[in-house]
């Protein structure tokens, strides 16, 4: 690993721990001709399905879309930013999981509004009514009867 601070090519890992619940791990290197440490991450190299839009276009999977989509729904709800990460990296797993190339905008949906609902019921609401395109009152209380469980 090269030296971000020198751009030798000799640097020593002192020390490794399993970070973002196992998904990766964070290496704090020390150079061994300027002493200067910093720290790498590893993650596993996986492909991720595209995503196929609602008018047929295919796109790359975009963790940080999720993520931001995720952000606006819970904004000023009592929901900590490992909890949104959490979240987020369950997305993440059930992307990965299905096992697919190529997945629908729809079941991307279904799966933030599955973390959504666990993480906060009036962020749910707010994703589902915006992603759903609500057309009456009656789809906007059906999602409110499924947010508290009933």
């Amino acid at each position: 690993m090269y030296c971000p601070f020198c751009s030798h090519d000799d640097t020593r890992v002192v020390d490794s721990r399993v970070v973002e619940e196992g998904a990766a791990v964070r290496r704090r290197r020390e150079c061994e001709v300027c002493g200067k440490r910093f720290s790498t991450y590893e993650r596993a190299e996986l492909r991720l399905p595209l995503v196929i839009k609602k008018d047929g276009a295919r796109q790359s999977f975009d963790l940080e879309k999720i993520r931001s989509g995720m952000q606006k729904a819970l904004e000023k709800r009592p929901v900590s930013a490992s909890q949104l990460e959490h979240g987020t990296n369950a997305v993440l797993r059930a992307v990965q999981e299905s096992g697919e190339s190529e997945i629908s905008v729809a079941a991307l949906g279904e799966f933030v509004m599955e973390q959504l609902r666990h993480l906060d019921g009036v962020a749910y609401v707010r994703f589902a009514s915006v992603y759903r395109e609500f057309k009456d009152v009656d789809e906007f209380l059906t999602a409110v009867k499924t947010a508290v469980g009933t």
